[in-house]
């Protein structure tokens, strides 16, 4: 089951950075956002972090 993608990350980095994401994606014919989906699970797994998050629901913090 496809997992619906509701939220946005933005992020600052180097160039060496996004030319090594964006290799690897291009290695493995995926898009930049789906290599870092990878990447991060991938990670999250290793050291055994499970989401706490819930399928579908948000949560949105006001900022001030």
């Amino acid at each position: 089951m496809p997992r619906h993608k509701s939220e946005t990350l933005s992020i600052r980095t180097t160039a060496e950075i996004k030319d090594l994401i964006r290799q690897a994606a291009d290695r493995e014919h995926r898009s930049v956002a789906s290599m870092l989906e990878v990447l991060v699970m991938a990670h999250a797994d290793q050291l055994g972090i499970k989401s706490v998050s819930k399928a579908g629901k948000t949560t949105k913090t006001n900022k001030k």
